[in-house]
């Protein structure tokens, strides 16, 4: 691949007309033999990006009318069948890699998803998988209902330090590469101004579930929104923090100190404040925090990684590349909002060197854009070209 130029996160460097050599679904040093040149000279290129936090069975939530339609009207290989097709939109937007934190509902199907991408059955990036998220009995929808019926649930329950040990080996036998617990619920405010939520688990429960998943050899997220949740998600030594809206100055020197990474999706909470906080204003009010968490986060040195939350937004309302403009925004350089969607990602992800790179040895994912995102990260909405697995699924031909 001959490109106009190659960004190296990295090194945050920037080479002119520099050739990149695959083989065998890998970067590689020299051309090999009968390879087939693909000209990006009029583009800037780079890794592959990341998405550390997606829900491709999830079509938009912006409402609780929204999830229950889905989950109630719509049959596993119904949601399946869109989840191709959100993956699809991901590829096309650039993002060779994402970490899906939830199937709401939909069991295992990440699972499966997963296999048919690296099988090639059909196209679709790299997939780190969570199955169904973990909360507790009454903390999760599907909520409000007749108590004579029988609902499905969106997240997989448990209660008890036991039975949470025993729910993580049953994610574990069915294949998820990350455990996704949910730490607090029911957001308000406090009389002198603080913020309050629910605590989902107890410590012991959550203990039990992190502990379980480390001998498992996975790494927990936490999604908390609040202090009440930080602090149990942290005691219980979860691996990442995700959202994470209103962080007090005691997680965020925690984080700091314990280098957590914190995935702060916030495309989906913009996307979502204003329909949900026509009947809960709270909303708006953690819009507002999200910021000051943000910028609290990144002065204090918290490895902030690239995460969406796309799938609480339709897939194809938005791109997933609106999240580095609001990074930019809220404080980050260009360089460091690409650094969060390649080398900070795939560290999180425990790829390092093999993901969000294209030195020799990396895996073959890259993209190609018009413009220079080191200058204005919008330039990652216009993809000009994908390659996922050293095949070309996008792009000049």
């Amino acid at each position: 691949m001959r490109c106009g130029t190659l960004l190296d996160p990295a090194t945050r460097t920037a080479k002119r007309d520099v050739t990149v050599y695959l083989a065998d679904g890998v970067v590689v040093e020299k051309a090999p033999a009968g390879a087939r040149v693909l000209d990006l000279s009029a583009y800037a290129c780079l890794p592959g990006l990341i998405d550390a936090h997606t829900h491709l069975l999830l079509q938009g939530d912006p409402t609780e009318v929204e999830y229950d339609e889905q989950v109630l009207k719509e049959s596993t290989p119904y949601r399946a069948l869109r989840a191709v097709a959100a993956a699809r939109i991901a590829l096309d937007h650039g993002f060779t890699t994402v970490r899906d934190m939830g199937t709401e509902g939909a069991g295992f199907t990440d699972v499966d998803l997963k296999k048919a991408f690296e099988k090639g059955i059909v196209e679709g990036p790299r997939v780190f998988t969570s199955g169904p998220a973990m909360s507790v009995t009454g903390g999760y929808p599907l909520l409000g209902y007749s108590w004579e019926r029988k609902m499905p649930d969106g997240v997989l329950k448990c209660d008890g330090a036991d039975d949470c040990r025993k729910a993580v080996r049953w994610q574990v036998q069915n294949g998820v590469d990350w455990i996704k617990v949910y730490a607090d619920r029911s957001y308000d405010r406090t009389p002198d101004g603080g913020w309050a939520s629910i605590a989902n688990f107890t410590p012991a429960e959550l203990a039990a579930i992190v502990d379980e998943a480390h001998r498992l050899r996975r790494k927990v997220a936490a999604h908390s929104m609040t202090p009440t949740g930080h602090r149990a998600a942290l005691a219980a030594g979860v691996d990442t923090l995700e959202h994470g809206d209103v962080l007090d100055d005691e997680t965020v020197k925690e984080m700091a100190a314990r280098k957590v990474p914190y995935c702060p999706t916030i495309t989906a909470l913009d996307s979502v404040r204003g329909p949900r906080s026509r009947t809960n204003p709270i909303w708006n009010e953690i819009w507002a925090a999200a910021e000051t968490s943000f910028r609290k986060a990144l002065a204090a040195g918290v490895p902030i990684t690239f995460g969406t939350d796309a799938g609480g937004f339709a897939w194809d309302e938005r791109s997933e590349a609106d999240e580095l403009g609001f990074m930019v925004a809220w404080g980050m350089t260009p360089w460091d909002a690409i650094r969060s969607a390649t080398t900070t990602a795939a560290r999180l992800l425990g790829e390092e060197g093999k993901l969000g790179c294209l030195t020799p040895g990396c895996k073959a994912d890259l993209i190609a854009v018009s413009g220079d995102p080191t200058k204005d990260v919008k330039a990652l909405s216009a993809v000009r070209a994908v390659v996922v697995r050293g095949v070309l699924v996008r792009g000049p031909r």
